[in-house]
This record gives C-alpha cells, sequence and structure tokens, in this order.
C-alpha cells in the first residue's frame, strides 16, 4: 500500500519524517514518495529540501495520503488550486493522515465537517477556526473517523502512524516497530500528555 506524502514551502520537518521513518522500515509494503503542487525540490525553513513528483501527475494511484504541518499551512490553507487537489485525492484514496497544523488543510476541503479530530495543542485554536464544523477533540493524542486520522503537534505523528501500523499489522508489530528505533509510543491516543499546552493558552 503507497504512501504518498505532500510537501509544500515550510513543511515541519518531523512531521514528515517521523512517519516516513516508520513507514520506510517497511518499503516492501509501504513504498514512499513526495508530491506537491508544482512537483520539484520543496524546501522548509530547517534548510531541508526535498525531490516532489507533482501532485496532478499521482491523483489515479494514491492509497495512504499523508498530509504534515508546518508553518507553511498558514499559506497554503488559502491555496485553492492545493485544497482542491486535497479535496479529490481525499475523496478517492483509502486513508487519510494528517500530522499538526496538516489538519487545516483537510478541514479546509470541508471532508471533516461532521467528523472527530484534533491537532496541534499550541495552534488548536487557529486549526479550529479553519473548520468549525469538525467534531474537534483537545484531548487526544490522535483521532480515527472512519478513513481520516489526525494527529496532534510534531511527535504525535508518529504514534498516530504507530496506531495507524498496529490496526493493520497487530500491536505487536508496532511495538516492535517502536523498539527498533528507540521511540517511547503513546500508546494511548485519547489522551495527548501536551494538553496542557492547550490549557495554558485559554487560561
Amino acid at each position: 500500500m503507497n504512501v504518498t506524502v505532500l510537501l509544500f514551502d515550510d513543511f515541519e520537518t518531523l512531521d514528515v519524517f517521523g512517519p516516513v521513518e516508520l513507514f520506510g522500515r517497511r518499503k516492501d509494503s509501504y513504498p514512499i514518495r513526495f508530491v506537491s503542487l508544482d512537483g520539484g525540490l520543496v524546501s522548509n525553513n530547517h534548510g531541508v529540501s526535498t525531490p516532489t513528483l507533482k501532485l496532478a501527475d499521482c491523483l489515479n494511484d494514491i492509497e495512504i495520503f499523508l498530509i504534515p504541518g508546518g508553518y507553511g499551512t498558514r499559506k497554503e490553507v488559502n491555496n485553492d488550486s492545493l485544497i482542491a487537489l486535497i479535496h479529490q485525492i481525499a475523496n478517492s484514496c483509502k486513508y487519510v493522515l494528517t500530522v499538526c497544523t496538516g489538519t487545516s488543510l483537510l478541514a479546509k476541503t470541508g471532508l471533516l465537517d461532521g467528523k472527530k479530530a484534533t491537532t496541534n495543542k499550541i495552534a488548536f485554536k487557529w486549526v479550529m477556526s479553519i473548520g468549525e464544523k469538525v467534531l474537534w477533540n483537545e484531548k487526544a493524542r490522535w483521532v480515527k473517523d472512519g478513513k481520516y486520522y489526525t494527529s496532534s503537534g510534531v511527535t504525535a505523528g508518529m504514534d498516530m502512524t504507530l496506531g495507524f501500523l498496529a490496526e493493520r499489522e497487530g500491536i505487536e508489530f508496532a511495538r516492535k516497530l517502536a523498539t527498533e528505533i528507540e521511540y517511547v509510543w503513546v500508546e494511548d491516543k485519547d489522551l495527548d500528555p501536551f494538553i496542557a499546552l492547550l490549557q495554558a493558552r485559554t487560561l
């Protein structure tokens, strides 16, 4: 089952490469490719540049669609061409996984309306303003609603990916994968240990 990762200027590095590390360790089962609206090299403010395919050339065979967050989402959420393609892909692919503020891009399509979702705790209010009809879960580390998986901030994308893989390959498979990379997996999707970051901003 292929994993297609959307990139845009100023994507968050770990939002992308945390999940990619996990899927990539089973690349025979989960081959990975990177796409962007226009194709070519895409860079972020960490100085990471990644070659991508043009998104429009890959529409018909996307199975798992991964949308990261990062500061670039503040711009891309108003990119009508990108949002239209995200809508088209999310409608047709098997699974959509969003990390951090990447949830804002999916929310902008309207496909999360009436569905449960979560996002980065620090940017929670901003993302909520993009999808006012979404059933936001403030406490969750990650949320599954049908084929849509949404996660809290940055490292939560790895927790979500492990949860996704656990559903497909079994819990012991996911735990073994976490051990391989010496990662302490937050297995409880319903309680984000960083909820205090959101609470501190609402006091």
